[in-house]
């Protein structure tokens, strides 16, 4: 982890495992020396096989031709590598509108926006919770949700390792961020490369 991260507590707490993982520790320091953020590494049998690297501007808008700076740094070293047998795809983008959060900031970047978060273990009897994300505050998750569909709401912590996936949700709140800005650091480009 680099000193940087450490220092403002913003490395990824959700990381791929097995091939994505390691695709990702190829990816991640050609992503950071270009001034950007990993956000996400999914190795997929999509199109004959597709390897999605999803990246991020810290703050602001992410360009179609910075994805594409990306995908030029990057594919050598993959080709050289070779973390992959068969032929595929490397499809660089930016995260979208319904984003995968993966670090703290993002969950303190959408407070008051849906999100859905699957855990690797069972908490109060469940896997999957979906709510409105109050942040992230001493070392948890927070996220405002309805147990049961008569019960109040209820603000659970999550611990950063117990979360498996955890992505904001397409809901018309989030739709109207995105078009006023708010969502602006999100491109809606791919840049694939063979």
């Amino acid at each position: 982890m680099s000193e940087a991260k450490q220092q403002t507590g913003d490395e990824r707490f959700i990381v791929e495992t097995g091939l994505a993982g390691q695709i990702a520790a190829l990816a991640e320091p050609v992503i950071e020396a270009l001034g950007f953020r990993l956000v996400r590494v999914l190795v997929s049998g999509r199109d004959g096989g597709t390897v999605q690297v999803m990246a991020e501007r810290a703050h602001g808008q992410i360009h179609v031709d910075e994805l594409a700076r990306i995908s030029r740094d990057l594919s050598p070293l993959l080709d050289a590598h070779d973390p992959i047998s068969d032929r595929y795809y490397l499809e660089v983008s930016s995260p979208g509108i319904d984003r995968p959060l993966v670090r703290a900031s993002d969950f303190n970047d959408w407070i008051g926006y849906e999100a859905k978060i699957k855990l690797g273990t069972h908490v109060e009897g469940r896997k999957r919770f979906r709510g409105l994300i109050e942040g992230f505050e001493a070392g948890e998750v927070l996220l405002r949700v309805r147990l049961t569909d008569d019960g109040d709401e209820q603000v659970l912590g999550f611990a950063p390792e117990l979360l498996e996936e955890a992505k904001l949700m397409m809901t018309d709140d989030l739709i109207k961020a995105a078009l006023a800005g708010k969502a602006g650091h999100n491109a809606d480009a791919n840049i694939k490369d063979e």
